[in-house]
């Protein structure tokens, strides 16, 4: 007790919360944010022969999830664009990264530690706006808990939502990308982040919102950290997701998924077998129509 006493981890908490995001963490947000688009393939090739797509398809990757929360409330999807100041700062990283001069910037940030940094303080900035959405609909829609989880989830995840928009700027149309159909880590959380601030809003978490905050921003940073680091696309959530849709949906298991293909796989090699005699039936039936011809 005295040295939770000591640490005052609620006074941590709050001020963790009030901690302000521009510039530091809005740039490392807009860094992380600008280097996921550069991976992308075709990404560098578009910015040397349209410039305008590339810039525009990096502000729905800093600002996307801002825009589409706009539109589902009722704002004008540009409203965001009024801050000048986080317009040039993130137009100043997408021209180092995609045009600095030997890629020298790019480079600097895809360095491992130093994107390892920058990915724990995007993740900061998520848990903020997942935030901010549920207050705000909070307060446009009082007893609206469903519009009040669905406005933090997007305000969390509004990037990968717009994934199939942002391709066709760049003249890719892939929708078995969708990320409904197929969730990845980080749009999952903010789901479950919305659902958990969207309680707390409605007072039926126990549990004061700055340490929420500081606790729900410990998990998406160190789990983000720990997948960057080891190359991972999987889920914390997987093994209980499993599970779950199993109880509940009858969807099969991971380990059941992977027997059925096991059992599956010798009869896929056993079926060429079927092509190979009929293509041995024709070309003996080939021959001797021409033999019976030559008679």
């Amino acid at each position: 007790m005295e040295v939770l006493d000591i640490l005052n981890l609620g006074e941590i908490a709050h001020y963790f919360s009030k901690m302000a995001m521009f510039p530091v963490f809005d740039l490392a947000y807009y860094i992380a944010s600008i280097l996921y688009l550069k991976y992308e393939p075709g990404s560098v090739e578009v910015s040397r022969k349209s410039p305008v797509a590339s810039w525009l398809c990096a502000m729905l990757y800093c600002f996307g999830s801002y825009i589409l929360a706009d539109i589902m409330l009722g704002h004008s999807p540009i409203d965001y664009f009024h801050n000048n100041s986080h317009i040039l700062l993130a137009s100043a990283v997408w021209y180092l990264i995609f045009f600095c001069p030997f890629n020298l910037f790019y480079k600097c940030v895809a360095f491992l530690p130093i994107k390892l940094v920058l990915v724990a303080m995007k993740e900061v900035v998520r848990t903020r706006k997942i935030v901010a959405g549920v207050h705000h609909a909070h307060h446009a829609y009082h007893h609206g808990w469903f519009i009040m989880v669905i406005t933090g989830y997007v305000k969390g995840s509004g990037v990968a939502l717009m994934s199939n928009f942002e391709q066709l700027l760049r003249g890719v149309w892939r929708p078995e990308t969708n990320e409904i159909l197929s969730m990845s880590f980080p749009t999952k959380a903010s789901l479950y982040g919305a659902i958990l601030f969207t309680l707390q809003e409605a007072h039926w978490l126990p549990v004061s919102k700055s340490t929420l905050i500081c606790v729900f921003t410990l998990f998406m940073a160190t789990s983000k950290v720990i997948m960057t680091a080891r190359h991972s696309h999987g889920s914390p959530f997987a093994l209980i997701e499993s599970w779950l849709c199993h109880l509940l949906f009858g969807s099969p298991l991971g380990g059941e998924e992977a027997h059925d293909h096991h059992h599956a796989a010798p009869a896929a090699t056993a079926a060429p077998a079927s092509p190979a005699k009929t293509k041995e039936e024709l070309s003996e039936g080939t021959r001797k129509r021409k033999t019976k011809k030559a008679e």
